[in-house]
């Protein structure tokens, strides 16, 4: 069993599409395990404000009649944000899609969601460092289950949630603390969340694409001072922007 200092909100998406600047979530499954075992679970459907693609509602069966009459991120992201509190956060891919876009819908819609001081442990890193599979195939390998009503949020939040337990339990070397499973599950060390901006040995923001790939922030923005103003137009997340702009502040002596 893990050993929680604080609450771990393990969340699962379901959106229009797979593009984190550009798409909506449409529904959102979490469960929130207190450090005395208590778990919650709870389901938000959303109106994204779009119409959902023909293709994207074959995977996860939300139609447009469904979301039609359901509150905007607007309305309930509040809720939301007041629900996971303090507590650090758990998904599968969420280190990629989950954790960026529901930051991104947080900013979006003016709610400063701040991730500086949460843990997130992605359960597909941890699976596939170890065993190289999908959510379906880590279920039925960790908890002998078949997964019914994938693409469910609420159902592969709960999934997840089983498949860390039993990770934990199955592999002596990953500690059983979320500190621990954190970094383990992240390959690189995350400014930003989406992995435009990371970390070196040094510990220095560095960009991790384009013609600067592996340098640092404040060298590429002390040398080349009009890039700042291409990537806040161009279309980054604006939490890669946030994160961005607040080191140029810090450069500037705010």
């Amino acid at each position: 069993m893990l050993s929680l200092h604080r609450p771990l909100v393990i969340f699962d998406l379901e959106t229009t599409g797979v593009q984190v600047t550009k798409d909506r979530i449409v529904e959102m499954g979490a469960i929130k395990v207190h450090p005395d075992g208590k778990e919650e679970a709870k389901r938000w459907l959303i109106n994204p404000g779009m119409v959902i693609p023909d293709e994207v509602i074959k995977i996860h069966g939300i139609t447009n009649e469904m979301v039609k009459d359901a509150p905007t991120f607007k309305e309930v992201g509040g809720e939301i944000i007041n629900w996971i509190g303090n507590s650090d956060l758990g998904g599968y891919n969420c280190n990629k899609f989950d954790v960026p876009l529901f930051v991104e819908e947080c900013l979006r819609n003016d709610y400063d969601f701040d991730l500086e001081k949460r843990k997130v442990v992605d359960v597909q890193n941890i699976f596939h460092r170890m065993e190289q599979r999908t959510l379906a195939a880590a279920y039925k390998f960790y908890c002998d289950k078949s997964l019914e009503n994938a693409h469910s949020a609420e159902a592969d939040s709960m999934a997840t949630w089983e498949v860390l337990k039993a990770q934990v339990d199955r592999y002596n070397e990953l500690e059983d603390n979320v500190d621990f499973l954190s970094e383990f599950s992240n390959r690189q060390k995350i400014a930003d969340v989406a992995g435009f901006i990371a970390y070196n040995k040094n510990d220095q923001e560095i960009f991790t694409f384009g013609k600067y790939r592996n340098q640092t922030v404040v060298s590429v923005l002390e040398k080349d001072p009009g890039y700042y103003g291409w990537i806040l137009q161009a279309d980054f997340p604006l939490y890669t922007k946030k994160i961005l702009t607040k080191i140029k502040l810090k450069m500037a002596g705010f």
